[in-house]
C-alpha cells in the first residue's frame, strides 16, 4: 500500500463533508459518546458503496440516469430534512442540556442514511481506488477491498476524533444560548448547502 494512497485518503477524509459535519453536530448535541457512534454510523454508511464498487453495481448506477437521480434526490431530501431539524432545534441532534442520551438509535440511523443516500460515494470508489492498483496486479478485487477497508478505518478514526473533540466542547457551548443558536443555524445552513451541492451533481 503506497504512501500516496494513505496521504490522499487522509486529505479526503479530513476535509469536512456530510459525515464529518454530522459527527461534529452529534458530539456537540449529545457528547463524545454520541460523536463516536455518529462516526461509526457514517463509516457503516460507506459499506454499501464499497460493495457496489467491488461488484460492479456502482457502475450500473452511474450508467443509469434514473437510478442515479432517484438516489441523489433521496439524499437531497434527507439533507434538507436534517437542515430543517437543526434550524428548528428538534430531532436527535437537538442541542439542550438534557439531550445527551435520548434517542441514540436515531443518531446512528441518520448517520448511516446520510452516506447511504449519497450516490457520489459509489462513483468515488469506482474512480478513486483503481488509481492505486498496479498494472498487472494478480488480484485487483482483493486489492480494492484492502484499500476500501483502510479508507473506512481512516474515516472512522478521523471522524471519531472530530466527535470526541466536539463532545469536549459541549459543556462550554451548551450553557451559552447565543452561541448555541448560532451553531444551530450554522449546521442548518451547512446541511442545506450540502443538499444544494448534491442536487447539482451530475453523473
Amino acid at each position: 500500500m503506497s504512501w500516496e494512497f494513505l496521504l490522499t485518503a487522509f486529505i479526503i477524509v479530513a476535509t469536512p463533508g456530510t459525515g464529518a459535519i454530522y459527527t461534529i453536530a452529534a458530539g456537540l448535541a449529545r457528547g463524545a459518546r454520541a460523536g463516536v457512534l455518529a462516526a461509526l454510523a457514517s463509516t457503516l454508511g460507506i459499506v454499501p458503496h464499497v460493495v457496489a464498487a467491488l461488484t460492479g453495481l456502482a457502475a450500473l448506477v452511474h450508467a443509469s440516469a434514473v437510478a442515479f437521480e432517484l438516489l441523489k434526490y433521496a439524499g437531497v431530501l434527507y439533507l434538507l430534512f436534517m437542515a430543517w431539524q437543526m434550524f428548528r432545534n428538534v430531532g436527535p441532534l437537538r442541542m439542550d442540556p438534557d439531550n445527551r442520551e435520548r434517542s441514540i438509535r436515531q443518531v446512528i440511523r441518520d448517520g448511516i442514511a446520510l452516506n447511504l443516500l449519497n450516490p457520489k460515494l459509489s462513483v468515488f470508489f469506482v474512480a478513486f481506488l483503481p488509481l492505486f492498483i498496479r498494472t498487472g496486479d494478480p488480484s485487483p478485487v482483493a486489492t480494492m477491498l484492502q484499500l476500501s477497508l483502510v479508507f473506512m478505518l481512516m474515516t472512522f478514526v478521523v471522524f471519531a476524533a472530530y466527535g470526541v473533540f466536539a463532545g469536549m466542547l459541549r459543556r462550554e457551548i451548551i450553557s451559552r444560548p447565543a452561541v448555541l443558536r448560532w451553531l444551530q443555524r450554522t449546521f442548518a445552513a451547512a446541511f442545506a448547502g450540502l443538499a444544494v451541492k448534491l442536487a447539482l451533481t451530475d453523473r
